[in-house]
Parts: structure tokens; C-alpha cells; sequence
């Protein structure tokens, strides 16, 4: 059997560890409608070496004593495709984790991840059904919980995020709101933190409503003693207790705060998801509206579809706001299909800074080895396509 994304977990894995990952993986995976053992494989190092070399694919090895799996996980590390090492600690690194897995960079389980989320995660980034930046955008009032925000912040950065703050990312002599939309809709999760006055500004009460139009994930973090507006009650929602504020502004206590970072974690997959099953959605809508044909998803999420004059496109649908990267990237994966069609990344335009907009026109006029679509012009456009 072969799946359209493949993954190896090697070392010394404790039972219990393997089936709390294999379960996160299972949980993400089902969000895009992908089940394990169907278009998801998941090896150990007896079954790994069945692999199928032209799936996404990626590894985990945990490090420990004595070192097992060496010749499985090292002739993975050879093919020069993702393994991630993992350990307890960063002390047991060099010694639990095989000498040619020491450059790259490991991961240290979080003890109190006891659902091992956020390393899956991580494998979900590697095969590409989660993108690589990890975008958040805090929302919140300066008068009441500023520094709750600043820790949230500096926090998330930390751990690898890339949190958007509207004191901290927005350049002197940048459109304030055009700047701050875009971050918006190029985030992943928007935290709320839901303080008393939180409604009583129309900038929150835009940011949230727009959050929910991008179909962006919201964790609410509520504040002591406070009764939450109704507005989000669809939100993933923490409580604060008194105790969990040094002041009423903040900041959180480490416990508090490590709960919502492994919460964001969780809400995040979800986001991503809801929102590329929102744009494949609205796609199969206007490819059938125009009397054009769905044939199906391959590898990479690509969707083939076959025009009326029988030309062949495989769509790549992405969440947030593309870059030359983007299209680099969707570019070597159509490269990699033995299935050929002209390749056409897709994305939501809505609330896109006018600059990017300009940028992204001028990639689709000059780069012609991958086409860019806008997901509110499909119908219109692919009745019209020319390349």
C-alpha cells in the first residue's frame, strides 16, 4: 500500500509514545479528510525501507540508550530527506542521538504535551500539510492586557512563531490598517484576549469579524471574573483564575502561558484545514459552474482538472498570502508529478495590501513556469485560461 504522505518513527520510542503521536497525526490528518493506513503510512524501521520514494515523506528518530535503529534511520538520513532527531533533554542529545543526525537541529519533548502534539506538528510541516510559517496575530486592548500581549509575544517567538503585535511589526511610515490586515490574513490563529472592554472598540470588533470572514481559528483568552461575549463563543476558549495574573494586565504565569502556547498548537491544524477545505470548496463550485471537469487530488494536494478544450491543470490550493517562494515551491512539486499538467497555485485575495497584489501580478506576468489563480476570479478566469 502507499500513501500520498509517508512517515517513520525510529528509536527508541516507548509504546505509549508512538501511539500518542500516531493519534495527534490521526487528528490532524482527518481535518484535511485523510485517514491513516488509506492515504497516510506511518513505518517503523523493519517496514520503512517499503516506502514509496515519490510520497512526501518524512522521519522521526528518538534518541536514547543504546542507540537502535541506526542502519534505518541512517539510510533515510542518506536519501536527504527530513528526520527529525528527539530527545527527553538537550543534555542527552549528543549521546542518545547517532553521530550523522548531530548537525541537525533536534527537538526536546515538552513534558507537559503528553499528547506529543506539537511534534507532530512538526512531521506535518516537513510533508507539507501544514505550512512552515507559523503565523499568529494577537488581538487585544492596550489599556487592559498590553502586557499579557507582550509576553504572549516574546513567548511564541521563542518557541519558533511568527507572532504579529501591532506595537511591535508595523514600520514607522507603513498604512497602519493595510498593514494590519494583511498580517490578518496571512495568520494562522488569532488569540483574543478577552478582557471586559474587549467589544468596546470597533479595531477588536473588526479584528475578530474578520478573523471569522478569513475562516481564521480564534483562541479566546479570558479574563478573570469577566463574562465573555456571546460573539465568540464558537472560539476555543481558556480561563483565566485570578492567580493566573500577576497584575490585571498581566503578565501570566509560565503555566498559564505554556498552556495556551500547546493550546495554539492544536487550534492551528485545525485553522490551516478549515481554511484549505474552504478554498478547495469554492474551486470544485466554479470548475463545475464552467462545464469543466474535477478528476481528482494526487500528491501535494494538487487538484487535476481538465478544461473544456480538454487542456489539463493541477491546482495547488495555499492558505495565507503566496510569495516567490510559494510558487518556487509549488514549481519543484510539479516537477516531481509523472502525471503532467500546467501547474496553477490558488489563494483567497481578499484583504491582501494592494503593494503585494501589485508583486504578485507582476510574478504571474514574468514567472511562466507556474501560474497564479485568485480564488474570488476563478470561474472567470479558468473560462478564459490562456498560457
Amino acid at each position: 500500500m502507499m500513501g500520498i504522505y509517508e512517515f517513520a518513527v525510529l528509536g527508541s520510542v516507548t509504546p505509549k509514545q508512538r501511539q500518542s503521536l500516531i493519534n495527534s497525526i490521526q487528528q490532524m490528518a482527518s481535518e484535511f479528510e485523510l485517514d491513516i493506513d488509506n492515504q497516510i503510512i506511518i513505518y517503523d524501521a523493519e517496514t520503512v525501507k517499503q516506502r514509496n520514494r515519490s510520497s512526501a515523506f518524512a522521519a522521526v528518530y528518538f534518541g536514547g540508550l543504546p542507540q537502535v535503529d541506526i542502519d534505518a534511520a541512517n539510510s533515510i538520513f542518506t536519501e536527504s530527506v527530513p528526520i527529525i532527531p528527539v530527545v527527553n533533554s538537550l543534555e542527552q542529545f549528543s549521546i542518545c542521538i547517532p553521530e550523522f543526525l548531530q548537525p541537525t537541529n533536534g527537538f526536546c519533548l515538552n513534558g507537559q504535551d503528553t499528547e506529543i502534539k506539537e511534534l507532530a506538528t512538526l512531521m506535518m510541516e516537513c510533508v507539507g500539510l501544514l505550512r512552515r510559517q507559523r503565523r499568529i496575530f494577537v488581538s487585544y486592548r492596550r489599556t487592559e492586557s498590553r502586557d499579557a500581549a507582550l509576553q504572549i509575544h516574546d513567548l511564541l517567538m521563542r518557541k519558533g512563531f511568527d507572532v504579529f503585535l501591532d506595537t511591535h511589526d508595523i514600520r514607522p511610515g507603513e498604512p497602519f490598517q493595510d498593514v494590519l490586515w494583511h498580517k490578518l490574513c496571512d495568520s494562522d490563529v488569532l488569540i483574543m484576549l478577552d478582557t471586559p472592554t474587549y467589544f468596546e472598540s470597533r479595531w477588536t470588533r473588526e479584528e475578530i469579524g474578520r478573523a471569522r470572514a478569513k475562516e481564521i481559528h480564534v483562541l479566546r483568552v479570558v479574563w478573570p471574573n469577566h463574562e465573555p461575549n456571546k460573539m465568540a463563543d464558537l472560539s476555543e476558549t481558556i480561563y483565566l483564575d485570578n492567580e493566573d495574573l500577576e497584575n490585571y494586565s498581566g503578565p501570566l504565569t509560565i503555566e498559564k502561558i505554556e498552556e495556551i502556547s500547546l493550546k495554539v498548537e492544536s487550534v492551528r491544524s485545525r485553522s490551516i484545514a478549515a481554511r484549505y477545505m474552504s478554498i478547495t470548496g469554492r474551486l470544485r463550485a466554479d470548475v463545475e459552474r464552467i462545464g469543466a471537469r474535477f478528476e481528482g487530488v494526487g500528491a501535494h494536494r494538487a487538484i487535476a482538472i481538465r478544461l473544456i478544450d480538454d487542456r489539463k491543470l493541477w491546482l495547488y490550493p495555499v492558505v495565507g498570502i503566496p510569495t516567490a517562494e510559494t510558487l518556487n515551491d509549488i514549481a519543484i512539486k510539479a516537477r516531481s508529478n509523472p502525471d503532467k499538467g500546467f501547474p496553477v497555485l490558488v489563494y483567497d485575495d481578499i484583504g491582501i495590501r494592494k503593494a503585494w497584489s501589485d508583486h504578485l501580478q507582476w510574478l504571474d506576468e514574468n514567472i511562466k513556469s507556474v501560474r497564479g489563480l485568485k480564488i474570488t476570479q476563478a470561474a472567470w478566469s479558468l473560462a478564459g485560461w490562456e498560457f
